[in-house]
């Protein structure tokens, strides 16, 4: 694979073209955690509107002990979005290359740590870390490829995809009664083939991940882990050769 290629995904002079291919590709990560998570932990960890609503079922129901791990795995998902902007503004002060890389290694990192570990931690009932951890991974992704983007991309907010798809839908279909150029209303094709590719990948990436947990149990976010460092270590080596 060309390196020009390899250094369009985490390079920090960002294009359309760039933070599609970069959004896409996380995408498909977050769909294949958060399903290949759901057989691993019994929770889905890409979105927090689930664990909000359950703090607040639990809260009413008294279960306290939910209660706490529900508000850890919040916490662990703002925790990771945080990391995520110190790596990348830390890495702007410095003029670094690897700006967008450095939160795409840690993520790396920790997806082995999981592929390598989960089984372990389960298996010794640490539960909600382990789910804990996952939301931290979610937190950290979101906010690369939020921060690359301008905000334009999320890749693990499926419900806001859905709604922003169904919008860009409402605006193709309108009927303009007039030929009149003010006041139509037309659809952003781009941005619906974008939103409408971007809930394809996570769709495939949930497949492959309940697939590949079933077939590899937790180290079958081993792959994704490889296949985020490849993505990452174009900018980096271009750091390593300007400290040269």
């Amino acid at each position: 694979m060309p390196m020009h290629y390899l250094r369009s995904y985490a390079s920090p002079q960002r294009d359309d073209t760039g933070n599609r291919r970069l959004g896409l590709s996380l995408a498909f990560v977050a769909g294949a955690v958060n399903a290949g998570g759901f057989f691993a932990v019994g929770e889905y960890t890409s979105h927090m509107s689930g664990v909000v609503s359950a703090l607040a079922d639990n809260l009413v129901l008294g279960k306290f002990t939910l209660l706490l791990a529900g508000l850890g795995s919040l916490l662990a998902f703002f925790f990771g979005a945080a990391t995520s902007a110190i790596l990348i503004n830390w890495g702007r002060r410095r003029q670094a290359h690897s700006r967008y890389a450095l939160p795409l290694m840690l993520e790396a990192a920790l997806l082995l740590v999981f592929g390598l570990l989960g089984a372990r931690l389960a298996a010794n009932g640490h539960i909600a870390a382990t789910v804990a951890l996952l939301c931290f991974v979610m937190g950290l992704q979101n906010a690369i490829v939020s921060k690359a983007s301008r905000s334009e991309i999320r890749t693990t907010h499926v419900t806001g995809l859905v709604t922003d798809i169904g919008i860009e839908l409402g605006k193709l279909f309108y009927w303009n009664r007039d030929h009149a150029a003010d006041g139509r209303v037309t659809a952003d094709r781009r941005r619906l083939s974008l939103l409408s590719a971007l809930l394809a990948m996570f769709l495939a990436g949930g497949l492959a991940g309940a697939f590949g947990f079933q077939w590899l149990g937790f180290s079958a976010t081993v792959p994704l882990a490889c296949a985020l460092l490849l993505l990452a270590v174009v900018p980096l080596l271009d750091d390593v050769r300007r400290g040269g």
